[in-house]
């Protein structure tokens, strides 16, 4: 089986460091030796597996025997080497009954740590009540669901051209109107307890949060008098976890300022070639204390995971 795209990365140590040669990203995928190698290279000692969701346009018999097989093969794999490996489960959101008992086979029965989603099923945003069955019984679990979008597909006309700008800004964008819309209809108010991880350092949202604290007092008629929410939206960042996958240390420094350091965990998409040196801009935060890096290049996912640090 090819191992998953979307790998999170737990822990790392200080230095500098080569990749040995991968032809393309092929080989990291289907080769476990070639892919452990990479990661000791890039000093990394746990990834968490992930898989993104190609399934929610089709019927739920065939998805629910796709999640299945992936399932099974991504415990297995973890079992095989635990102490580098870990996995979100996949799940079957067109069919919220059944992605329901996927997570709750996937965490308790297989020792996957959570479900990996994508950022809107088939067009419906994840704010809408057909999906409550499923973060409320995260939020029992009390494992995380790690969104990983897949563009916005309504833009491709206007996405098109050079600069592969379907996943350069449709990718952030995804996951910023995911998460929108999961502050602003009250899903975080309904369930507290819900723990999110943002890819890509949350998308958009962090970087113009606060303009989301002023549309329902410069122009209320856009938003709906039945949703009350208790806190501010930009308050909401601070309960969302964010991969690091965002470059730069300014980046880093900017997000941990908007968010809080303790919201932010060790992000790559390896073995797609984002960010093949994924603890450097972290150790090169000025703005960081050493307690704040320890806590983003492991602890925080560790604990969030329930593995050791």
């Amino acid at each position: 089986m090819p191992l998953p795209r979307g790998g999170r990365l737990l822990g790392a140590d200080a230095g500098k460091y080569q990749l040995p040669p991968v032809n393309g990203a092929a080989e990291a995928f289907i080769e476990i030796d070639k892919r452990l190698a990479a990661m000791d290279a890039q000093a990394v000692d746990m990834e968490v597996l992930s898989i993104n969701p190609f399934w929610y346009d089709r019927d739920r018999d065939l998805a629910g025997k796709i999640v299945k097989i992936q399932n099974e093969k991504l415990a297995e794999l973890c079992a095989s080497k635990p102490d580098r490996f870990a996995a979100f489960a996949s799940l079957t959101l067109q069919a919220p009954d059944l992605a329901v008992q996927e997570l709750e086979t996937a965490v308790r029965k297989q020792g996957l740590k959570g479900a990996a989603i994508g950022g809107v099923v088939d067009g419906v945003e994840f704010s809408d009540p057909r999906f409550h069955p499923v973060w409320a019984k995260a939020e029992e679990l009390g494992v995380p669901l790690f969104i990983h979008p897949q563009g916005v597909p309504e833009l491709s006309k206007r996405l098109s051209g050079n600069g592969w700008l379907g996943n350069t800004i449709g990718n952030p964008l995804e996951t910023t109107i995911a998460l929108s819309h999961l502050i602003f209809e009250g899903t975080l108010d309904r369930f507290p307890g819900l723990k999110i991880i943002a890819a890509h350092g949350g998308g958009y949202l962090p970087s113009y949060a606060d303009r989301s604290d002023h549309p329902c007092l410069v122009g209320p008629k856009g938003c709906s008098p039945e949703v009350k929410l208790q806190k501010a939206p930009t308050e909401y960042l601070k309960q969302i976890y964010f991969d690091s996958l965002i470059f730069t240390p300014e980046a880093i420094r900017h997000l941990a300022a908007q968010v809080g350091a303790g919201q932010i965990v060790l992000g790559s998409d390896y073995p797609y070639p984002w960010q093949l040196a994924p603890v450097d801009h972290i150790f090169a935060c000025s703005t960081l204390s050493d307690d704040d890096k320890a806590n983003i290049l492991g602890r925080t996912a560790a604990r969030l995971l329930g593995v050791a640090a």
